[in-house]
């Protein structure tokens, strides 16, 4: 049985963020909970799962666990290596330890990439719920206006970061927690004015698996990027008070989130929907089910949750991008001026990862049949190779781990190796089907392609480290 609690000593010491340029540990244990917490309550789920249950019908309910023990199995391999080695880096750090820099520049900067123009969608798709409820006012007035917030928080001591997404992730949570207590009063028939649909949605309108496997893979594929937002909270445990405590617990807790959040939400929708229902994708799927129960403003309800959603994963992207690219420079692995930290802020890093966002959102105005969809195909399966990295850092570290630091493995793979391998197989299955579905396959090559042109910037950029330690090894020798 794997241990998921920290050894007493002050595990401050065995932080990698210390030499990157004195990051605070403004972070308290609660901020770390609901961070990770509401990690995996994103617009995604609230949105976007609407078009996987259209394409799967019931069968999403399986899409979603399959894609949910994978993203158990990376949550868990990095959780391993960040309770063993915390650090603001986080699977970047991990990736150069194990398998060398240019594994930390391209898992580094690809992250960076998708944080940065995820902060941008996210600001269209919360200007656009505004601009719904003052109508004539400019989207992009309302982006503007959210990312002076955002960028005024995180340019700020940690702390403010920490209580924006405490309050940000109690509410979320609180909505959806709402909503399944709903959802299970009208599956057993006791909610008033609902009668129970017992199995009808579930095997009517061509059963479970209407749209046969091809609708399960792509409501499979549907699924996977929903789960993107876990990773932060590793990133935000080394600036925790206690990292490898936050990050134990943290991961310890997140497999069960992700099964009541997502598995029991996909569950409720098509119980209660029939999945055929077009408001399930015009609406949104918790609307629709809510519409469907026939409770009063439901619509406006869901569009502040979702509101939250998106604000809240803009403040977590500015704040993950800003450290990450702080953790690159502090590895020489980007430009100087960017790791620099002014009262354990790495303010530069902050401006920098805004207004990159910012931009992203120009160019939807701009260009938005080039260079934004060009954008948007790039990050489409960045988050699958920052999760293949994962793996294979997993597989190289634990065996070091287990040599040279043992008492590090605070937390543990779950079967290891079997597991890393059984996910790694599952990931490469996933670029498989992404290979073979024509929406996808263009979001394939242009990751593949950014993906390639980082790991060779980063290998030409190590190889010319090692040429100069060696150039000076060899004047040292002379003298």
């Amino acid at each position: 049985m794997s241990r998921t609690t920290a050894p007493a000593p002050d595990d401050r010491k065995d932080d990698a963020t210390a030499p990157a340029g004195g990051l605070a540990h403004g972070l308290k244990q609660r901020h770390l909970s609901m961070i990770a917490l509401g990690g995996v309550i994103g617009a995604g789920l609230f949105v976007g799962s609407g078009a996987g249950i259209a394409a799967a019908g019931p069968s999403i309910v399986l899409a979603y666990a399959i894609s949910g023990v994978l993203v158990m199995l990376v949550m868990r391999m990095l959780g391993e290596m960040s309770a063993a080695n915390p650090a603001s880096g986080s699977f970047s750090v991990h990736a150069e330890r194990a398998l060398g820099a240019w594994a930390g520049f391209t898992a580094g900067w690809a992250f960076w990439f998708l944080l940065c123009v995820a902060v941008g969608l996210e600001g269209i798709g919360a200007a656009k719920i505004m601009t719904g409820w003052f109508p004539g006012t400019p989207e992009w007035a309302w982006v503007a206006l959210f990312m002076l917030v955002f960028c005024a928080t995180n340019l700020a001591a940690v702390k403010n970061f920490g209580e924006f997404e405490f309050w940000f992730a109690a509410l979320k949570v609180g909505a959806i927690v709402l909503f399944l207590g709903i959802g299970v009063l009208a599956i057993a028939g006791v909610l008033p004015g609902a009668d129970a649909p017992g199995t009808a949605n579930l095997t009517g309108e061509g059963g479970f698996f209407p749209n046969g496997s091809e609708g399960l893979i792509v409501g499979l594929l549907a699924s996977v990027f929903a789960y993107g937002g876990l990773e932060t909270v590793t990133i935000a445990a080394a600036e925790s008070e206690h990292p490898v405590q936050g990050v134990a617990k943290a991961v310890r807790t997140a497999m069960w989130r992700i099964a009541v959040f997502y598995i029991g939400s996909m569950a409720v929708i098509v119980t209660l929907v029939p999945w055929g229902d077009k408001a399930v994708v015009d609406k949104g799927p918790y609307v629709a089910t809510l519409d469907h129960l026939g409770i009063p403003a439901a619509g406006q309800i869901m569009n502040v949750v979702v509101l939250v959603a998106l604000l809240s994963a803009m403040n977590a992207n500015i704040y993950g991008a800003s450290r990450m690219a702080c953790s690159l420079v502090a590895r020489e692995q980007g430009p100087k001026a960017l790791g620099r930290t002014f009262g354990g802020v790495p303010r530069p890093a902050v401006l920098v990862s805004s207004v990159f966002g910012f931009g992203c959102v120009l160019l939807s105005y701009w260009s938005p049949d080039k260079a934004f969809i060009w954008l948007l195909n790039t990050i489409g399966a960045i988050i699958l190779v920052v999760w293949f990295f994962i793996a294979v850092s997993q597989l190289v570290l634990r065996r070091r781990t287990e040599r040279e630091a043992p008492e590090k493995l605070v937390v543990k793979m779950w079967g290891f190796p079997v597991l890393t391998w059984v996910a790694l197989a599952g990931m490469a299955g996933i670029f498989f089907l992404m290979a073979r579905e024509e929406g996808t396959r263009i979001q394939l090559y242009y990751t593949g392609g950014l993906t390639l042109l980082l790991a060779a910037v980063g290998f030409a950029l190590q190889k010319a480290r090692e040429k100069a330690a060696k150039e000076r090894e060899t004047a040292a020798e002379q003298v």
